[in-house]
């Protein structure tokens, strides 16, 4: 699905796409600025500021401005906030006390808020602008709306601007949006949607203000401007691996609400982390300007970039961040978040190019330091016999630093053991005096440092940019959609996965250190701390995989990773030993989205699994479309079958659609798949059957109360669930109980309760379907997570 959605989304950008200043960009005239938002924490600390800097660098352009600050308070309650804003806003050095003074009071008169609620509001204003070039007898530019609000308000401005507030002759309209831009690949594709009804993609400006950074904004000209030393080095040959770290000492308190729903990964890896991600690996374009180039091999990049499965992620939770959630969201004392708040990330590109070179991408709070950077680290293959701190035996690396930590400012590093940069731009300078200070394991001494001559603001920068037109500092729906295509899953795989506790900053000391090996990504040390009343006042720090017993059968329990692990090699092992005794081996494979994790692992992590001899088989389906989302041979078709290699032959979904109709009784459907198995299984008796259990308790499609013991002979049944779909064809008891070896695979925090009646209850089909899983003369393993089993 990933790799059809970036083609497609390649194909749409070669057919359409925007030059990023456009005649209507350079036109000069008069432009009205309205924030929607104006008198928020983010208006006050950059926007503001921003806009005035574009005032200040605009004045003698040619453009006239006037600045609408818009909000949900009434005038006489919105006015007096806005202008406290206004005046804390302040000049460049270069600019002159009186003249800044000049600046400010001309700015201050050319701003005033207003209530913009209603769409009645929104043509009150339009009518303010149409008034206002009449009566001055100017010529319209533009109107550029920027929404500082939250994202589910977006789509209802957007149809209010669209409809009441767009220019007319010929004049352009931009509406800048800011992130988040959705909270998966389904949430973003429906927001981009809704908002496409009222506005063009080319109106559209969603802002990533990394983008904005200087040193971000020059990756890719630094990556032209050095092709000659560059083009021989950037690939896997020299490249050991990339890494592009943001950290932060700052917890979140006070942004509880809205960062408990999205987390570290979601609030800077998908956005900030990926977008410079692609400028350090993407094809270099022709022509750095061309929003069409720049956009069309970003997507070339997303294209070959390799899933994410939980392998390649590490998560983690400072200590204090449950205390936050319990007392900003009200939550009792027994509330627990999985939101992770530290994420490491390992990529990978499936190129010639960079086949094999890890890629690291790294953020989290409450950490020892505040820093940015992204580093290529270059093989080094020298030794030095004696001097070994000579420059040749130090680390080869090229940094781009986005600022903070110790250097303090903006700068790129180049080792002194790879090359002199060029320095063609004349925004940017070279430093020859250094502080005493270390960068990545360097002297800053054993560099060749690059800094802007003068630090701007990354708001402010964007903001020129938004007027100028420049569409390739911003994100386009298609890079939005790639990246959340390949976002989401990983996401959606660590729904349900425990975030290491780490203390907080320096305490944190090697905890948070992880190791690579091959694609997998690991934390380099096994004790993970976590407090007693998350795991029923057990000390977990040293477990890793227990055997046991529960309920009179064998049982196996780890954290959800390393029982994954655990039951991938237990059906290897069982496949090899079934094809080297009969030549095949039938496994049968329940649904839902317990099995996820250990599919993904069979797939990503067991090679020589002996697929062309096995069938695979359907524990249950759900009576829809085989094609359609909730089937749970779809399920397995995405995540599974379609990534190794199996005959077609060999696989056996449930006919639950024949004659164009679905589970109807006399059409066989049951029946039918009872004689499929019996031909082909031998004694019907599977050599694996994975199954999982319902917080009810039901397993398959055997639910509470479906008097399951009438099923008698059979080996497959049409059932009944509680939730819909609630038609269900399903393998019966004395098909499963048949089976050489039954695996109960049982995961994560919700399970507890039920894990806990069932190791004191007796045998009760009625209520507890699960407990008739007794294969005879067969085995029964339990595989229940930390989670599910300690609460």
């Amino acid at each position: 699905m990933f790799v059809t959605v970036l083609l497609l989304l390649v194909a749409l950008s070669a057919q359409g796409g925007h030059s990023e200043e456009t005649e209507e960009a350079q036109r000069p005239g008069h432009v009205s600025v309205i924030i929607v938002g104006a008198t928020g924490d983010l208006a006050k600390k950059y926007l503001w500021q921003g806009f005035f800097q574009l005032y200040v660098n605009q004045v003698s352009s040619g453009n006239t401005f006037f600045f609408h600050g818009g909000g949900l308070s009434p005038a006489d309650k919105g006015t007096p906030v806005l202008f406290e804003a206004l005046k804390a806003v302040s000049c460049s050095k270069d600019v002159s006390q009186e003249r800044c003074a000049v600046l400010k009071d001309q700015f201050l008169r050319l701003s005033q808020y207003r209530q913009l609620k209603t769409l009645e509001d929104y043509q009150e204003l339009a009518k303010h602008i149409e008034q206002q070039l009449q009566e001055e007898g100017m010529t319209e530019a533009g109107r550029l709306f920027y929404l500082s609000v939250p994202a589910f308000a977006y789509a209802d401005i957007a149809e209010k601007i669209n409809s009441s507030c767009r220019p007319t002759s010929g004049a352009w309209l931009r509406v800048v949006l800011e992130k988040p831009f959705g909270h998966d690949f389904r949430s973003a594709q429906l927001l981009a949607s809704h908002l496409g009804n009222s506005l063009k993609d080319e109106e559209m400006y969603r802002i990533d203000h990394y983008l904005g950074k200087q040193v971000v904004s020059k990756i890719l000209p630094f990556r032209i401007e050095n092709r000659e030393f560059l083009d021989p080095i950037w690939n896997k040959h020299y490249i050991e691996r990339i890494e592009i770290v943001v950290k932060e000492t700052l917890d979140v308190t006070g942004r509880i609400p809205f960062y408990d729903q999205y987390g570290v990964i979601r609030d800077v890896l998908q956005n900030h982390l990926t977008e410079i991600m692609t400028l350090l690996t993407m094809k270099l374009p022709k022509n750095v300007s061309s929003n069409e180039e720049v956009l069309q091999n970003k997507l070339q990049i997303f294209s070959s970039l390799l899933p994410l499965a939980k392998n390649q992620a590490v998560i983690g939770q400072y200590q204090a961040y449950k205390s936050e959630v319990q007392q900003e969201l009200n939550k009792t004392k027994d509330h627990v978040s999985l939101t992770p708040t530290f994420a490491a990330v390992l990529a990978h590109i499936d190129e010639t190019q960079y086949e094999g070179v890890p890629i690291l991408l790294t953020s989290g709070k409450m950490l020892d330091e505040r820093v940015g950077y992204a580093r290529v680290l270059f093989k080094n293959d020298m030794f030095c016999l004696q001097k070994h701190n000579g420059i040749h035996c130090k680390p080869k690396q090229i940094v781009f630093y986005f600022g903070h930590g110790d250097l303090q400012y903006p700068a790129i590093l180049v080792s002194k053991n790879l090359f002199k940069p060029t320095l063609i731009d004349g925004d940017w300078k070279e430093v020859t005096e250094h502080t005493d200070v270390s960068v990545l394991g360097l002297s800053v001494s054993d560099y060749y440092v690059q800094t802007p001559t003068e630090q701007r603001e990354a708001y402010a920068e964007l903001i020129s940019h938004i007027l100028a037109g420049r569409k390739n500092s911003f994100i386009s729906t298609e890079n939005l959609l790639a990246s959340w295509s390949l976002w989401t899953p990983l996401l959606s795989s660590l729904a349900s996965s425990f975030p290491r506790i780490y203390p907080g900053g320096v305490d944190n000391g090697g905890l948070l250190d992880v190791r690579l090996k091959g694609r997998d990504i690991s934390y380099n040390s096994e004790v993970v701390i976590i407090s007693p009343d998350q795991v029923g006042g057990t000390s977990a720090n040293n477990y890793q995989v227990m055997q046991g017993k529960f309920r009179s059968a064998d049982m196996v329990s780890a954290w959800a990773e390393e029982l994954v692990e655990r039951l991938a090699v237990d059906i290897q092992e069982a496949a090899e030993a079934a094809v080297r005794e009969s030549g095949v081996f039938h496994l049968a494979l329940s649904g839902g989205s317990t099995p996820l994790a250990l599919f993904h692992r069979l797939v990503l992590h067991h090679f020589s699994f002996p697929w062309r001899d096995t069938h695979v088989w359907m524990v249950d389906e759900r009576c829809v479309p085989l094609t359609e989302l909730e089937s749970n041979f779809h399920s397995m078709h995405e995540h599974l079958l379609q990534h190794v290699r199996i005959p077609y032959y060999n696989i056996h979904p449930m006919p639950v659609q024949l004659n164009q109709r679905l589970c109807v009784e006399e059409d066989r459907g049951a029946l039918q798949y009872e004689k499929e198995l019996s031909k082909w299984v031998n004694g019907s008796s599977f050599h694996f059957v994975l199954l999982g259990v319902g917080y009810d308790g039901h397993t398959a499609s055997l639910f509470p109360g479906s008097k399951v013991n009438e099923h008698g002979e059979r080996l497959v049944a049409l059932t009944e669930s509680p939730v819909k779909p609630h038609q269900r064809m399903s393998l019966t008891f004395n098909a499963i109980n048949r089976a050489h070896r039954v695996a109960l695979l049982v995961m994560g925090k919700g399970k507890h309760e039920l894990i806990t009646q069932l190791s004191r209850v007796k045998d009760n089909l009625d209520k507890y379907p699960v407990t008739g899983v007794k294969p005879d003369p067969g085995t029964l393993i339990w595989y229940i997570d930390y989670d599910a089993l300690l609460g």
